[in-house]
């Protein structure tokens, strides 16, 4: 039978609940790095990478990965490690132009840099808001 006409059982519910409230913290966490970029003296892009609520949110995406797997979170787990990781190679390309060009890089690195802090915001709402509706973040 296929896994979408078996009904729920009552187990299943209760864990898909809690994986949810899970995914609900990640993206708040997540949420709290930018909104502490934004609102405080570090870049949006700085305090998504190396601020200690987007580290935690990123450890706790790869502990609760595995019982996402097969769910429709699935996709919201890998949406949130994506996001970091695509990330923060950006921010290294941009940072390794800088040296290359012995700093005078930064004179265009603060536009790509800003994208990238733009960008976070959006994968971060738009991620927040297929979850409240229930829907993966793929199809």
């Amino acid at each position: 039978m296929d896994e979408l006409t078996v009904p729920p059982t009552r187990d299943s519910t209760s864990r898909l609940n809690a994986l949810v409230a899970w995914t609900q913290l990640i993206y708040a966490l997540h949420a709290f790095s930018l909104l502490t970029g934004i609102l405080g003296a570090a870049t949006v892009v700085g305090a998504f990478l190396i601020g200690w609520p987007s580290i935690i949110a990123v450890i706790l995406n790869y502990v609760k990965r595995s019982e996402a797997r097969d769910t429709w979170l699935e996709s919201h787990f890998r949406w949130q490690i994506r996001t970091f990781w695509f990330g923060l190679l950006w921010v290294s390309l941009c940072f390794f132009f800088i040296v290359a060009t012995l700093g005078i890089g930064l004179l265009i690195a603060w536009l790509p840099l800003s994208l990238v802090g733009i960008w976070f915001v959006y994968r971060i709402v738009r991620g927040w808001l297929a979850l409240k509706d229930r829907r993966p973040m793929y199809r």
